[in-house]
């Protein structure tokens, strides 16, 4: 079982296993030989594909069949998947045929857990797939270097290299494609789902990294930890909520700064503040959700037809993303959300009310402050809203209808990282305002673990008392928001 909690770990693990214990996959793999000896007809296997699956392939084409397959279907275009995510296909490809369900053939099988043991990256187009049949183009791109077609990134990762000449230079040749291996290797959710599995195993940290944003604005502008109380939380149970609440306090504890206006005449603070708990929880218990939707699919046969234990060979739909296109499209929500009230707390340590100054420089006019910061994530906040319209409400009819629903799951999972990393980029611009702001309350120190998130961003960037490059500032704190180190760095405060 591959956790997100472990991905990298459990994935090692399950490919180190299932090279050295192939019994599953030969047991399959016998099953499909049975059948073809028996000149029995199944889809896909000694059949055309889609709308030709009534015509049937004489044996000695079925191996020619195959290959055609990955070659009529590699009409992917557009900018390629970032190659920590192809890296990901290719290894969740190879633990879901490693099932023992797919009948695929050794040979095959063998030189996929060649490639990545080489670190052997396809090159896969991002868009071509409508996330029904499976991810049939971008896996079709993926599976070309078996053949020597195709592409792998390059060794610096930056560009793109013949596989050809990257199998001659490896001392690898092309492999002979089996019957059912073409299908096998197409047929199957691992675009959508390694997209899904990267960015909600990061976004575990992501959420984390908006608390502590959160509660930095909270004891920049000096608002209540009232509602917090876990009283609140305890009539109200959603879990993420009461989750939220519970971190959050634990950021503020020994806070000098509360202690400073603790009487102070103001009743309430602002949703933004205020309701933290109430809309990070929202969005914990929605990706804790999608993540379990991802959880599940990475552990499962999606190929089709399945080849089971029993000797049967079963037509199903397996391969279709509909389970995956509609959580990945309800993370990309939830994740907005973190986005939309981080820009309003970073609006509001901008308007130059308790205390503040305005645009959090003393100097402005000659110095614009940290103004346009704030614009910047205005607009990834609104193109936040763009990128939410649930791409799973959408389907076309491909195949001359024969394949007459589509979940359009690659397009949830595509826009789902675009999501990711705007809002990634807006936290990390209300982190640098906030930090910015929390140096004007010094002497008075904030809670724990808001002071130690202020120092690791302090450890990278100044304070600023006129304009600089703020872009230089930015990029520090885009690469630490998510980052294991910054949020290790305040572990000890669940202890």
């Amino acid at each position: 079982m591959i956790s997100l909690q472990n991905l990298y770990p459990d994935l090692a693990s399950s490919l180190e296993k299932l090279a050295d214990d192939q019994e599953k996959l030969k047991q399959s793999r016998e099953v499909v030989e049975t059948e073809l000896r028996a000149g029995r007809t199944h889809y896909g296997i000694n059949t055309g594909f889609g709308i030709l699956a009534r015509k049937r392939i004489p044996a000695r084409q079925v191996e020619k069949l195959q290959e055609n397959l990955l070659l009529s279907h590699a009409v992917g275009v557009g900018e390629p998947v970032p190659r920590e995510i192809s890296r990901l296909m290719l290894d969740l490809k190879i633990h879901s045929l490693g099932l023992g369900f797919s009948g695929v053939s050794t040979e095959t099988f063998n030189r996929l857990l060649d490639f990545s043991r080489l670190a052997l990256i396809p090159q896969i187009p991002s868009r071509g797939s409508v996330g029904a049949s499976g991810d049939l183009a971008p896996l079709a791109h993926m599976a070309l270097p078996l053949i020597g077609k195709g592409y792998f990134w390059s060794s610096d990762g930056q560009g793109r290299e013949a596989a050809d000449s990257v199998l001659a230079r490896e001392g690898l040749n092309p492999i002979q494609l089996r019957a059912k291996d073409g299908l096998s290797l197409i047929n199957g959710t691992q675009l959508m789902s390694g997209y899904g599995a990267w960015v909600l195993e990061r976004a575990r940290r992501l959420i984390e990294s908006a608390d502590i944003a959160a509660m930095m604005s909270l004891e920049a502008l000096q608002g209540s930890i009232r509602p917090f109380d876990e009283r609140i939380q305890k009539v109200r149970p959603h879990p993420g909520q009461s989750e939220t609440a519970r971190h959050c306090r634990l950021l503020l504890e020994g806070s000098q700064i509360m202690e400073s206006h603790r009487s102070c005449s103001k009743v309430q603070d602002p949703y933004s503040l205020r309701c933290v708990p109430q809309v990070h929880g929202a969005s914990r218990d929605a990706l804790d959700y999608s993540g379990t939707v991802v959880e599940r699919e990475i552990n499962s046969a999606t190929d089709n037809p399945l080849v089971f234990p029993d000797g049967e060979i079963i037509s199903g739909g397996n391969f279709h993303g509909q389970p995956l296109a509609l959580a990945l499209d309800f993370a990309a929500i939830a994740l907005a959300e973190l986005a939309g009230i981080s820009e309003r707390r970073t609006y509001l340590l901008l308007d130059g009310t308790n205390g503040l100054p305005s645009l959090l420089m003393k100097d402005t006019g000659i110095n614009s402050g940290f103004m346009i910061p704030q614009y910047t994530s205005a607009a990834l906040v609104s193109e936040n809203k763009v990128l939410c319209h649930p791409a799973s409400v959408d389907s076309i009819p491909t195949s001359l209808g024969q394949e007459d629903h589509q979940s359009m799951g690659s397009i949830s999972a595509i826009k789902l990282h675009q999501v990711y990393t705007n809002v990634r980029n807006v936290l990390a611009v209300e982190m640098l305002t906030a930090s910015q702001a929390l140096d004007f309350r010094l002497p008075l120190r904030p809670g724990r673990g808001v002071e130690k998130a202020h120092r690791f961003i302090r450890e990278l960037v100044p304070h600023r008392d006129a304009d600089a490059s703020f872009i230089e500032d930015l990029e520090a704190v885009f690469a630490i928001v998510d980052s294991k180190d910054f949020i290790d760095s305040l572990s000890d405060l669940r202890n």
